[in-house]
């Protein structure tokens, strides 16, 4: 047998199992930080703590790890986020306009769509009767089926009231697109009055709920039935607004 056949020859253990490289330390860098980075780089999604400790060294400070990782980013042209409960990276606040330009503009949401949407996220679990009370107007189903479409809200269960009427959450899709860790980072009256989306000189008796998102069902709700048939409403041409338009009663 040649030399160079000889070492073309390997014993078959090595064909059923190769040791992973081991990660080289870098002078100053923790690997186990590095580690983080490369998950958090990677990742298709946000990631809670439990999945990262799950891939880290035994033992690792993952909470630790993550508050070094928050600060390394904080002046960087992307931060490290906690959004939903779980972390990811996300563009710097003060550059998303340089990258707005190379993204496809997103279609919008009609006026009926977001005051739908605002509606729920402060009032969940909420029927469409329940919406259309706060609003004062009847609303058109398409609304609903487009935010359904989004993910941003979802069917949580039926209302034990007279014709069961479905009720309506928001998701953690929603969370992570408004960059909110939690439902409670919601803004309270004083901020919606700060922002001018609610006048300074409105009613001293108005308050706004204090939301939650608690996946569990309520006392007053019912689960959904297995065969529940959930379909949406056709979308719009592109460059449309979408969401629906209220109907007339």
């Amino acid at each position: 047998m040649s030399a160079e056949a000889a070492r073309s020859v390997r014993p078959a253990h090595e064909d059923v199992e190769q040791e992973a490289p081991a990660v080289v330390s870098r002078p100053g860098r923790d690997p186990a930080l590095r580690l983080l980075e490369a998950m958090l780089f990677a990742a298709g999604e946000p990631l809670d703590e439990a999945t990262i400790a799950a891939r880290l060294p035994e033992g690792a400070d993952v909470r630790g790890l993550l508050a070094d990782l928050s600060a390394d980013y904080a002046d960087r042209g992307f931060n490290l986020v906690r959004v939903a409960g779980k972390w990811m990276l996300r563009t710097a606040p003060d550059l998303g306009f340089l990258l707005a330009r190379d993204k496809p503009e997103p279609r919008r949401l009609s006026r009926a769509a977001l005051e739908t949407l605002a509606i729920i996220a402060y009032h969940q679990p909420v029927t469409r009767a329940e919406i259309e009370e706060i609003r004062g107007v009847s609303t058109n189903k398409g609304t609903l089926d487009v935010l359904l479409a989004s993910g941003w809200i979802r069917l949580r269960g039926r209302r034990r009231s007279p014709g069961r009427p479905v009720t309506y959450g928001t998701t953690e899709t929603f969370l992570v697109h408004y960059g909110l860790d939690s439902i409670g980072d919601l803004p309270g009256l004083d901020e919606l009055r700060g922002t001018g989306l609610i006048d300074a000189r409105v009613s001293a008796g108005l308050t706004v709920p204090l939301p939650s998102d608690d996946p569990a069902l309520k006392d007053d709700e019912d689960p959904l039935e297995p065969e529940f048939d959930l379909s949406f409403a056709p979308e719009p041409d592109e460059g449309e607004e979408y969401g629906g338009e209220d109907e007339e009663g």
